[in-house]
């Protein structure tokens, strides 16, 4: 039986040119980067092109910091936890404000934070499931040491509005960080256009290897580090640089720059095509306006048909797609966003998340929307609510 990988958000493919690039640094050019013998001289400058691209990737500015880490879970807690030891602790800026949109490691990292006496604001988002910079702006304070909004949601794949968010920030003279892992390569990252203080991304999410990720810190931004040890990347995070990892994130960052008409060109058609047929189904809500959305992502509650028995029927044809997050997947609880939107509670166990990348052909979307077609028929004739 043939597989079909529709659960992009939650991990991707390594491009095959990725990996070649990857492949020396295992078993040829395998030399701790920090040595100084000949061996590990002569990897130091693929680590130095890796950065260039990075860099080139998000614009960031020559004076900018890009701290080389295991993932973006590790970056988002360097932020919220080295906010806390460097300004939240000792001064009177004691609040933090977040949204109810984010990944599992913000929001845990921020509940961990309130019993140590930090106040966190978790930002409900409007009905179109957006962050406004009208909220953002309403609950600062001259307590507010952080703001920290997601680029674009994992699960319905809505872009928020970072620029303006940023600007806010910057106006009232609070760090703002934003995790950005589902925006590095669907979107256009410019961090000479968004004033961040803060960016997360993580390489396993643009057809990168797994366990490597990065943390863009603007000139001036205070982080003390979340690893101590030796002065590996300038003494920002102790540890033995992943050489391959690395490597492999800096060619997948170029590849998804230089892939972006792509994505929102052909994948996106393919997206509006998959979706197109959804809407052909009785009862159906598509969360979020899809120009406002990444070009890859459809987030769908099919009432009367629960998201887990979906998967399932999916998953016996071959077809991967998953009910939100991949790090909260095993929760049984009402999505969130569909909650927090307005959904009613059949719909807000409904729903499931179906993200495309560059990899997607149009005879997977074809054999997909036969697949949810048929199961939909079926599911509803089990079920005791429709």
């Amino acid at each position: 039986m043939e597989r079909i990988y529709l659960d992009n958000n939650a991990t991707t493919i390594v491009d095959p040119t990725v990996r070649e690039a990857m492949d020396p640094f295992y078993c040829h050019m395998y030399g701790n980067p920090n040595s100084l013998h000949s061996f590990g001289i002569e990897v130091r400058p693929y680590l130095h092109q890796a950065m260039e691209q990075m860099y080139a990737a998000i614009n960031a500015g020559d004076e900018d910091d890009i701290i080389i880490n295991s993932c973006a879970t590790e970056g988002n807690n360097t932020v919220i936890m080295g906010m806390y030891f460097s300004l939240l602790k000792e001064t009177r800026k004691k609040r933090i404000v977040t949204t109810q949109l984010e990944h599992p490691c913000i929001r845990e990292a921020c509940r961990f934070l309130e019993t140590q006496g930090v106040k966190v604001t978790y930002l409900a988002p409007d009905r179109q499931g957006l962050i406004t910079p009208e909220m953002v702006k309403e609950v600062i304070s001259d307590k507010t040491a952080l703001v920290s909004v997601m680029w674009a949601n994992n699960e319905t794949g809505l872009i928020l509005p970072i620029k303006e968010i940023a600007e806010v920030c910057k106006e009232k003279g609070v760090y703002f960080h934003t995790d950005a892992v589902q925006a590095i390569g669907k979107v256009k990252v410019d961090m000479q256009d968004v004033p961040a203080d803060f960016l997360t991304f993580s390489a396993h999410k643009f057809h990168g290897p797994k366990g490597a990720g990065g943390l863009y810190v603007r000139k001036g931004g205070m982080l003390p580090p979340l690893l101590h040890g030796g002065e590996q990347m300038g003494g920002h995070r102790a540890g033995t640089v992943d050489v391959p990892g690395m490597v492999g994130m800096g060619k997948a960052m170029e590849i998804a720059v230089e892939s972006l008409e792509y994505e929102n060109t052909h994948v996106r058609r393919l997206r509006d095509k998959f979706e197109d047929a959804l809407m052909q189904i009785d009862d159906v809500l598509v969360v979020g306006d899809r120009d406002l959305r990444t070009p890859n992502t459809v987030y769908v509650s099919i009432r009367g048909v629960e998201g887990e028995a979906m998967i399932w029927d999916l998953n016996q044809n071959g077809i991967a797609a998953s009910t939100g997050s991949a790090c909260a997947s095993e929760s049984l609880e009402a999505s969130p966003i569909l909650t927090a939107i307005g959904a009613d509670k059949e719909l807000a166990h409904t729903g499931v998340r179906f993200s495309l990348s560059r990899f997607t052909t149009e005879k997977e979307i074809d054999f997909t929307i036969e697949v949810v077609k048929k199961a939909v028929v079926r599911l509803r004739q089990l079920s005791t609510s429709y």
